[in-house]
């Protein structure tokens, strides 16, 4: 039996639209690739790696460039994959290894997990904050995709709203925000409140993360749902939330790979809160490694292959916003030729 060999490579992912949210804006995605090879398979996977915890492509380099992986037997994921190796960079392992295992098997990674691939959920199409006039224009892109999330919590109430009632004139389909952290308690109920009567599905991460009773207190208000991410990275960020919520959204990079996001899901069941898996601006390595494991949640926010402008790999696809996987072993994705 070979040893396992890591190698990484950096990708720069240009994006069709600059992408703003409350904390920035980016016109290119970077992530960190991951080659796994053992026993003539190669296993791939990714880390997108998020700078607000302290993480970067250049830190998941340097972190196994220090540590680099050693063992013969990709099977021995709790020896593999601890936790004393940073969440986006044990992310990008985990779901190499993953990839791997299946590759031997020669099965799809859903299988191996016992997942009904009928049952994936619609994904959102996310628009990122701008101009009244680049709103209507990104909302006509769109088009008759079902689900749309769109990025608040930049502006004033008023702009909020206007925001929302220009989306809401030219679309018809389910309507989610996401504020990430961008209002105060007070202001999301405000907010909230004008924005009901838009028929809104849930709003995502009012406040900033860290204060569960203020996330109560907007959840006692509001009659729009409310689901955390920043206030949610791992399974055990989930106790102290309970009753403060609605429903989470579990991140690949956040839990540290496919494992931690299973046990998080679970963990959020056991509470009986609802769940989304989401996405970064991504390759199709990583949404199409959280797609996987799609059929365990409630709502999902897959997008980042509508975000890019040119993938070097296919993965998942969609039917009229319905996530479609791979039948391929391990997690299906193939790099396309002559795209670098």
């Amino acid at each position: 039996m070979s040893q396992l060999h890591l190698t990484l490579d950096t990708l720069e992912l240009p994006l069709v639209h600059p992408f703003t949210i409350a904390r920035g804006t980016e016109s290119v995605a970077h992530t960190a690739v991951f080659h796994l090879a053992w026993n003539g398979l190669e296993g791939l996977g990714e880390s997108v790696p998020i700078p607000r915890y302290k993480e970067s492509v250049e830190s998941v380099i340097a972190y196994y460039r220090e540590h680099p992986v050693r063992g013969e037997d990709p099977y021995l994921l709790d020896e593999l994959l601890t936790n004393a190796i940073p969440p986006a960079a044990r992310c990008g392992l985990d779901i190499a290894l993953h990839d791997l295992i299946g590759k031997d098997c020669g099965k799809p990674l859903y299988r191996l997990l016992g997942l009904d691939p009928a049952k994936t959920p619609l994904t959102s199409f996310t628009i990122g904050i701008g101009d009244m006039e680049t709103t209507a224009r990104k909302v006509d892109e769109i088009g008759d995709h079902p689900v749309m999330k769109v990025k608040l919590g930049s502006g004033s109430v008023e702009q909020e709203i206007a925001t929302i009632e220009l989306i809401r004139s030219k679309y018809r389909g389910t309507i989610r925000i996401d504020a990430n952290e961008g209002w105060s308690a007070e202001q999301a109920v405000s907010v909230l409140a004008e924005l009901e009567r838009f028929d809104i599905e849930f709003c995502e991460q009012p406040i900033k993360a860290g204060h569960p009773e203020q996330l109560r207190y907007i959840k006692e208000r509001s009659k729009i749902p409310i689901v955390t991410d920043e206030d949610s990275l791992t399974a055990e960020d989930l106790p102290k939330l309970y009753g403060c919520v609605d429903g989470i959204n579990v991140k690949l990079v956040k839990t540290g790979g496919i494992r931690g996001a299973i046990k998080m899901i679970h963990t959020a069941r056991a509470l009986g809160m609802k769940i989304m898996l989401g996405c970064m601006v991504e390759s199709q390595i990583s949404a199409t490694a959280a797609a996987h494991i799609s059929p365990l949640v409630d709502w999902a926010d897959i997008d980042g292959p509508f975000l890019t402008k040119e993938d070097p790999f296919s993965g998942i696809s969609y039917d009229k916003g319905k996530i479609v996987l791979p039948d391929g072993a391990g997690l299906g994705v193939r790099e396309k030729a002559g795209v670098a």
